[in-house]
């Protein structure tokens, strides 16, 4: 699923409802201006137990960062929340749990959101 001219902005909560497939792998979650500047890509791997963070600028990925928190289940539905500044992103998890990553594009301002991988959007927002 692609979203184009989206205008999420800095201040604004994004909530995503989504449903892992009950074999899923990985799915992703980007939020940038295209396809090849992503602001950041939030990617939950089931077969790791893990969340990997990157962001890509002019079709370059940036380093990767780990979360070994994952409350993430196989075939049930969860939401999870962002918001974001210049600097940061914050992300709630399912559970309640918080993490951050670096807006390394440093905008307020996003206008492409995918998601891609193992699972169906359920539902979205932004208020």
């Amino acid at each position: 699923m692609k979203v184009k001219d989206m205008a999420f902005k800095e201040g604004q909560e994004f909530k995503v409802r989504v449903r892992p497939n009950d074999d899923s792998s990985s799915f992703a979650l980007n939020i940038g201006h295209d396809p090849e500047n992503i602001a950041m890509h939030f990617n939950p791997r089931f077969d790791q137990n893990t969340i990997i963070c990157n962001s890509k600028s002019g079709g370059e990925w940036g380093q990767e960062e780990r979360d070994m928190n994952f409350p993430f289940v196989r075939g049930e539905e969860c939401k999870f929340y962002i918001n974001f500044n210049m600097d940061q992103f914050y992300i709630k998890l399912p559970d309640g749990s918080m993490m951050n990553f670096p807006n390394r594009l440093g905008d307020v301002k996003y206008k492409f959101f995918d998601v891609t991988g193992d699972a169906r959007i359920v539902g979205m927002k932004i208020k």
